[in-house]
C-alpha cells in the first residue's frame, strides 16, 4: 500500500474543453439534459426481454436473471468500462451524453471482491469470496512479521475490512469520475484510541490503479481501510454519490462561478493550498510560462489515457522491502513460509491473468539475486540450506510458467529473456542441481516443431535455476498439432500411422505429443497457472497417452533383444534425466492436473475462459466427480490416468543424479507422490491399472526400474515397490511378491562388473562406465530397502515358502548389518505377538538373519555387538533346545570367545532358560555338555578372557573342570596377567581349592612389580590376600611366598602391613584337611620373617631418601608421620632402636640444608 497522508494523486492526463486551444477535442456536451431516446439509453420496453435473452446468450448477463434485465446502456457501458481507457472513449466519439459518461464511470470500478481479497491477504485460494464474510481466507497477515506465521484469520486485512464495513465504519463516500474517496473509522480499543482514516482510490477499467490511506501502514497489500471502502463501493454502489470527472463539472461553470469556486476552495484550505494557488496564478498570468505551453489542465479524476498501463496497484517498494527482510532472517521465524506465501500469491495472480504476477516475481527475484549470502557461500564453498534451495527451485519453476504464457506478447517475452540472461550471467546465480554442474545436453528444445537447435549447449559449464526458463523462451504455441490438441475435445476421423515412432495419433485415433517430457509438462503447468485448465487437461491427456505408447514400444524393443541382454547380464542403458525429482516436476504436474480435473464440476470446468479468446475470469472450484467423456476412451477416467502416469513416472529407470541436494530431492519427491497416491481408495478399475503397470515394470528390462536388467547406478525402487506391494497384496499376492522381491536389489553395492553396450532409442542414453558418483543418500536408501523387506516379512507370516523366499532375498541384497539386525528384531516381534502362538518359521527366519549379522560383525567393531549377541540367544531360546545347541556348537563362526563364554553359554546354563523351556534332565545335560565343550575351546583360544568363565561353566563336571584348570596353569606363565591370575585364584579359594588358589597366587606374584610410591595400587589387596592365604596354609607356604613378595613389592607401607599380619597369628592355625599346628608364633629373627623385616626396613630407607629429593614445605608434616611409621617397623627388629637412631643421624647430616625440616625431625625423634 502507498503511504498515508498523500491524498492528492499525480495527474494521469490533461483534460481540456472547446475554446482552450486547437488541440482540444471537438463536440459539445449536451449540458444538463437527459437523453430522450435511442438504443444507448433504452429502458424497459417491449424489446427488453429479447434484448436480455440475447445478452444472456452472449454471456453478458447471468443466466436465470431475465426478470429484471439490464438496459442496453448498462450492457454497453459495462463492456466499454472493462476494455477502453476513457480517453479513447472521448476521442472515438464526438458527443458523449452525460448519462453515458455516468454509466461508464459507474461500471469502471471493480465488481469482484476476489481481486480485492487477493491484493489484501495471502492465500485466498480458489474460494468465491463474493459471499464474504462467510468466505474463508487462510494464511498470515501480510506484513505481520515473519515471527507470526499463524495469525488469527480475523486479523487479516480483508477480514478486518469486512468487519469495518459491517460495523458501519465507512462514511463520506464520494466518487468523482474515476476517483473514490471516503473516511473509515477504527473503533477505540483498550489499547488504542479511535482513529479516522482518509482513504482515496483511483481506478481504471475495473482495476484499482492507486490507493492512499492516512493510517500510515506500510505493507505489500492493501490495508483494511482500503478494503472497507472498496467493498462499500462494490456492495452498496447505489449509496455512493457519483459525479463526473471534476473537469466536466468545471466546464459547466461561467467565469463568476469559477472564481467563486477557486476562492472558496482557497478559503477552506488556505493553509495547505494558498502557496500553491499563488504560484499557479503567477504562472498562468505569465505568457511565456511552461504551464501556458500546453493545452488543458490535469484532472486526477478523469480516468486513464490511452498510453497508461492497465494493471492493479502494487507497491513495488514494499514488495522489495518485505522480501529483503525475509531473506535477511535466514529461514528463521517462519520467513521461509512467508516467502512461499509470496510465491503462492504470484501463482494466484497468474491464474487470474494479472500482469502483476510477472512484475511481482521480478521484484522477488531481484532481491534473491541481491542476497549477500550467495557471495558468502560461494567464497566459503558451502552449500545453501535445503529450505532456501527449495525457494530457488520454486523461483525457477515460476519463471518457466511466465515465459510459457500462451498469450504473452512478443515484446514481453523479449524483455523477460533479457532479464533472465542478465541474472543467469551472475557468478553467484545458483545452479539447478544445487551443488554440481549439470552435464546434460539441452533437451528442452527437442521438439517435434523442428527446434533441434541448441544441442551444442552440452558444452555449458553448468545449468542455473534460470536456464530452463531461458531455453523455454524459444518455445512457441503455434504448432498446428499442438493447437489441435489443446483446442478440441473430440478427436475422430483423423488419419494416423501408429507404426511410426513419432506418429501424431495412436491406434485409437487419440492425439500424441512427442516432446521432451519435462518440457511438455511445463506447458501443462503454464496452462494451468494462467487460467486455462481445460487446455492443460487436454495436453496432459495427450502426454499420458504418449507415455503409454512409449511403454509399449519399449516393451517390444526389449522383447526383441531380451536374449542378448540376459546373456550379458548388464546394461549401460538408463535415463540421465529422471522425471521424479526433476526440477520441473513433470509427473507431479500431470498428476495434479488430472486429479484436479476429476474433482471439478463439469459446468464449472466449462465456465473457465476459452483458450483462443483469452477473456473472462476463472470461476471457483467445486470438488465433485467429473464424468469421464469427450476426452477419454470408454471406461477411463481422469483418476485412472492420474494414477497410471504416477506409476509410470515412479517406475522409470533413471540414473542417480550428482550432488546431495539433487539426490535428496529424488527421495523427497518420490515420497510426496506416493503420499498423494495413498490418499486414493483403490477400486477394481484402479487395481487393473496397478496390475498392468506392475507387469510392464517387471517385463520391460532396462526401460523399467524393476526390469530384469538395470544400470548399476539406477535409482532404487524400494519405496515405490513397498507401495505397490501393499496395494497389490489383497488382490494379486503372487504379483505383489514378485514386484517387491525384484525391487530388493541394490546394484550400486554389488560387485563391479563391466557395463555392456547395445543400441538404444533417442530418449534413452548410454552412460559411460567410469561414472561412479558418491551416493549421499545411501543410508536413507538402505533404510527404505529394510522397510520393504520388513513389510514382506510381516505379510508372509504363516507362509513357509514365502518366508524362505523373502529370507533369501534379504541375505542376498541387504549389505548393512544394522539393517539386517533390525529385520531380525522385526521378524521376532511379529512371530511372538501376544495374541497368537509363536510362528516357528518366522522365528527361524529371525534367527537366520541374526546369525548372518553375527557373521558380518564378528571381525569388525560394532558398539551394538553385545546387544546383538544377547538378542540372538533370546531368539534361539524362543525356538528351543536345538537352536541353542546349534549356536554353541558353531560358536567360532558367530562369536568371540569372550562373548561365547560370558554371554552365550552363561545364559544357556542359567536357571531362567531351564524354566523358560521346561527342560528335562536329558535336555539340560545335552546343553550343559555343549556349554562345557564351548568353554574349554574358548579357554584354549583366549585364556586371558575366558579362563574364569570356563572354570565356572565346568565346575559341576570334574573332568572338564580339571581340564580347564590345566589350561589356566599352562597359560599362567606366558599369556595371563597377574590380575587375571589373582581373580582365578580367589575363585579357586571360594570353590574350596586353597592349594590351587595358592599355586595361582604364587604365579601371579611372579608377574607383579610394585614400586616404592605405588601405595594405592589396585593389586595391593590381592598381595595381602595371597599372604593371608599362605599364612593360613602353614609355615612352608608362607616361607615360599615371602621371597616372591620381597622381590615383587618395593612399597614400604605394603611390606610393613604384610609383616604385621604375619606376626599377629601363628601360621597354619587351620591348615589343610583341618590339621592344627603347634601354635607357636614365628620369630622375626629367623627366616622367613627376618627376610621380610629387612626388606621392609630397606624399603623405608629408600623411600625416605627418594621423598626427600623433591620434598616441599607443604609436605613436611606428612613426611614426619611417614618417619613415625618407619620407626615402628625399625623397632620390630632386635637392634631396631639403634638402627633408627643411626638412620635419623644420617638424615640430619645429609639433608642439613633443609633446616626447617631437620628441626621438625629433631623435635619428633631427638
Amino acid at each position: 500500500m502507498a503511504e498515508g497522508g498523500q491524498l492528492p494523486f499525480p495527474p494521469k492526463r490533461l483534460c481540456c474543453r472547446p475554446g482552450y486551444g486547437l488541440a482540444c477535442r471537438l463536440g459539445q456536451r449536451v449540458g444538463g439534459t437527459e437523453l430522450g431516446s435511442g438504443a444507448l439509453c433504452a429502458g424497459p420496453s417491449s424489446v427488453a426481454a429479447p434484448v436480455a435473452a440475447a445478452a444472456a446468450a452472449l454471456g453478458l448477463l447471468p443466466l436465470g436473471k431475465t426478470q429484471s434485465p439490464e438496459s442496453l446502456l448498462d450492457i454497453a457501458a459495462r463492456k466499454v468500462a472493462e476494455k477502453w481507457p476513457f480517453q479513447q472513449v472521448e476521442e472515438r466519439l464526438e458527443r458523449i451524453p452525460e448519462p453515458v459518461q455516468r454509466r461508464i464511470v459507474y461500471w469502471s470500478f471493480p465488481r469482484s471482491e476476489r481481486e480485492i481479497c487477493m491484493y489484501s491477504s495471502f492465500n485466498t485460494g480458489a474460494e468465491d469470496l463474493a459471499t464474504a464474510p462467510g468466505g474463508a481466507v487462510a494464511g498470515t497477515a501480510p506484513g505481520g512479521g515473519a515471527d507470526t506465521p499463524a495469525v488469527d484469520e480475523n486479523r487479516l486485512p480483508f477480514r478486518r475490512g469486512i468487519a469495518l464495513l459491517d460495523g458501519g465504519c465507512v462514511d463520506n463516500v464520494l466518487q468523482v469520475g474515476f476517483h473514490l474517496s471516503g473516511t473509515v473509522t477504527d473503533r477505540a480499543t483498550q489499547s488504542e484510541p479511535e482513529t479516522l482514516c482518509n482513504v482515496a482510490i483511483s481506478f481504471d477499467r475495473c482495476k484499482i490503479t492507486s490507493v492512499t490511506c492516512s493510517c500510515g501502514n506500510k505493507d505489500i497489500f492493501y490495508c483494511a481501510h482500503v478494503v472497507a471502502l472498496s467493498l462499500y463501493r462494490i456492495r452498496k454502489p447505489d449509496q455512493v454519490k457519483l459525479h463526473l470527472p471534476i473537469s466536466e463539472t468545471l466546464f459547466q461553470m461561467n467565469r463568476d462561478q469559477l472564481q467563486k469556486f477557486v476562492q472558496y476552495l482557497i478559503t477552506v484550505h488556505h493553509t495547505e493550498v494558498l502557496p500553491t494557488a499563488q504560484k499557479l496564478a503567477d504562472e498562468i498570468l505569465s505568457q511565456n510560462s511552461e504551464i501556458n505551453q500546453v493545452h488543458g489542465a490535469p484532472d486526477p479524476t478523469a480516468g486513464a489515457s490511452i498510453d497508461d498501463e492497465n494493471c492493479w496497484h502494487l507497491d513495488e517498494e514494499q514488495v522489495q522491502e518485505q522480501v529483503k527482510l525475509f531473506l535477511s532472517q535466514g529461514g528463521y521465524h517462519g520467513s521461509g513460509k512467508q516467502l512461499n506465501l509470496l510465491f503462492a500469491k504470484v501463482r494466484e495472480m497468474l491464474k487470474m491473468r494479472d500482469s502483476n504476477g510477472a512484475r511481482m516475481l521480478t521484484l522477488i527475484t531481484e532481491q534473491f539475486m541481491a542476497d549477500p549470502r550467495l557471495s558468502l557461500w560461494t567464497q566459503q564453498g558451502t552449500a545453501m540450506t535445503d529450505k532456501y534451495r527449495q525457494l530457488w527451485d520454486e523461483l525457477g519453476a515460476l519463471w518457466m510458467c511466465i515465459v510459457l504464457n500462451p498469450h504473452c506478447k512478443l515484446e514481453q517475452k523479449v524483455s523477460w529473456l533479457k532479464q533472465l540472461k542478465k541474472w543467469n550471467s551472475v557468478d553467484v546465480c545458483p545452479w539447478e542441481d544445487g551443488n554440481h554442474g549439470n552435464e546434460l545436453p539441452n533437451l528442452t528444445n527437442a521438439l517435434p516443431q523442428g527446434a533441434n537447435a541448441n544441442q551444442d549447449s552440452s558444452n555449458r559449464p553448468h545449468r542455473t535455476v534460470f536456464t530452463r526458463a531461458i531455453e523455454a523462451c524459444d518455445l512457441h504455441w503455434q504448432d498446428s498439432h499442438l493447437q489441435h490438441i489443446i483446442s478440441s475435445d473430440l478427436y475422430t476421423n483423423y488419419c494416423y500411422h501408429d507404426n511410426t515412432e513419432n506418429s501424431l495419433y495412436d491406434s485409437q485415433g487419440w492425439p500424441l505429443w512427442h516432446e521432451h517430457v519435462p518440457t511438455a509438462c511445463a506447458r501443462v503447468d503454464a496452462l494451468r497457472s494462467h487460467g486455462y485448465p481445460r487446455e492443460a487437461l487436454r495436453l496432459a491427456i495427450a502426454i499420458v497417452n504418449t507415455l503409454r505408447r512409449q511403454q509399449q514400444k519399449q516393451l517390444e524393443m526389449f522383447q526383441a533383444q531380451k536374449k542378448e541382454l540376459l546373456h550379458k547380464g548388464v546394461t549401460s542403458i538408463t535415463n540421465l534425466e529422471g522425471w521424479v525429482g526433476h526440477p520441473l516436476d513433470p509427473i507431479g504436474t500431470l498428476f495434479s492436473s488430472l486429479i484436479e480435473a476429476c474433482r471439478v464440476d463439469d459446468e464449472s470446468f466449462h465456465g473457465f475462459s476459452d483458450f483462443t479468446e483469452n477473456m473472462g475470469q476463472c470461476k471457483s472450484l467445486e470438488y465433485q466427480q467429473l464424468p469421464a467423456h469427450k476426452f477419454l476412451e470408454e471406461g477411463e477416467s481422469y483418476l485412472i490416468l492420474a494414477v497410471e502416469v504416477a506409476l509410470i513416472g515412479l517406475g522409470q529407470q533413471r540414473i542417480m543424479p550428482d550432488g546431495l541436494y539433487a539426490q535428496e530431492k529424488v527421495c523427497r519427491n518420490e515420497e510426496q507422490l506416493i503420499s498423494k497416491l495413498q490418499e486414493i481408495e483403490l477400486d477394481d478399475t484402479l487395481v487393473k491399472i496397478f496390475r498392468k503397470q506392475a507387469v510392464f515394470l517387471l517385463e520391460a528390462g532396462p526401460y523399467s526400474g524393476l526390469g530384469e536388467i538395470i544400470h548399476r547406478e539406477s535409482v532404487p525402487m524400494h519405496t515405490f515397490a513397498k507401495y505397490l506391494f501393499t496395494s497389490l497384496l489383497p488382490h494379486d499376492t503372487e504379483l505383489a511378491y514378485k514386484t517387491a522381491l525384484r525391487a530388493m536389489r541394490l546394484r550400486v553395492l554389488e560387485s563391479t562388473t563391466p557395463l555392456g553396450d547395445m543400441s538404444h532409442p533417442h530418449h534413452i542414453v548410454s552412460v559411460a562406465p567410469n561414472r561412479y558418483p558418491r551416493w549421499f543418500t545411501l543410508s536413507h536408501i538402505e533404510s527404505q530397502q529394510c522397510e520393504l523387506a520388513s513389510t514382506m516379512l510381516t505379510a508372509a507370516k504363516g507362509d513357509v515358502q514365502r518366508l524362505e523366499t523373502v529370507l533369501k532375498s534379504i541375505q542376498k541384497n541387504i549389505h548393512s548389518s544394522s539393517h539386517i539386525f533390525k529385520l531380525a528384531q522385526d521378524a521376532f516381534k511379529i512371530a511372538t505377538l501376544m495374541d497368537s502362538l509363536p510362528d516357528i518359521t518366522l522365528l527361524k527366519v529371525s534367527l537366520e538373519l541374526g546369525l548372518q549379522v553375527m557373521r558380518m560383525t564378528l571381525s569388525t567393531l560394532n558398539w551394538r555387538r553385545r546387544e546383538m549377541v544377547r538378542w540372538l540367544v533370546t531368539c534361539a531360546t524362543e525356538i528351543g533346545v536345538y537352536a541353542l545347541d546349534s549356536i554353541m556348537q558353531n560358536w567360532f563362526t558367530l562369536f568371540t570367545p569372550t562373548e561365547a563364554t560370558s554371554i552365550v553359554a552363561t545364559t544357556v546354563m542359567s536357571n531362567s532358560t531351564v524354566v523358560r523351556l521346561h527342560l528335562d534332565c536329558h535336555q539340560q545335560e545335552k546343553l550343559a555338555s555343549s556349554a562345557r565343550t564351548l568353554a574349554l575351546q574358548c579357554a584354549m583360544k583366549d585364556p586371558q578372557n575366558c579362563a574364569l568363565s570356563a572354570l565356572t561353566l565346568c565346575e559341576k563336571d570334574h573332568i572338564t573342570f580339571e581340564t580347564a584348570y590345566q589350561i589356566v596353569l599352562d597359560a599362567a606363565t606366558t599369556s595371563m596377567s597377574y590380575s587375571q591370575l589373582f581373580t582365578i585364584a580367589r575363585y579357586m579359594e571360594h570353590r574350596g581349592y586353597p592349594m590351587r588358589a595358592y599355586k595361582l597366587a604364587t604365579l601371579a606374584m611372579t608377574h607383579l612389580n610394585l614400586s616404592y610410591n605405588q601405595d594405592t595400587h589396585p593389586a595391593i589387596n590381592d598381595v595381602l590376600w595371597a599372604c593371608v592365604l599362605s599364612h593360613s596354609l602353614g609355615k612352608n607356604e608362607l616361607t615360599a611366598i615371602i621371597p616372591l613378595v620381597v622381590k615383587s613389592v618395593k612399597c614400604a607401607t605394603v611390606l610393613s602391613d604384610i609383616l604385621r599380619r604375619c606376626t599377629l597369628t601363628t601360621p597354619g592355625m587351620v591348615g589343610l584337611h583341618g590339621r592344627r599346628n603347634s601354635g607357636k608364633l614365628m620369630s622375626l629373627d629367623k627366616a622367613p620373617l627376618r627376610q621380610l623385616l629387612d626388606a621392609t626396613i630397606g624399603a623405608y630407607i629408600n623411600t625416605t631418601h627418594s621423598r626427600l629429593t623433591h620434598i616441599s614445605p607443604r609436605h613436611y608434616s606428612e613426611f614426619i608421620e611417614f618417619l613415625s611409621k618407619a620407626r615402628e617397623t625399625f623397632l620390630m627388629a632386635h637392634d631396631g632402636h639403634m638402627q633408627f637412631t643411626q638412620f635419623i643421624d644420617n638424615l640430619k647430616q645429609i639433608y642439613k640444608g633443609k633446616k626447617k625440616l631437620m628441626m621438625l625431625v629433631r623435635e619428633r625423634f631427638g
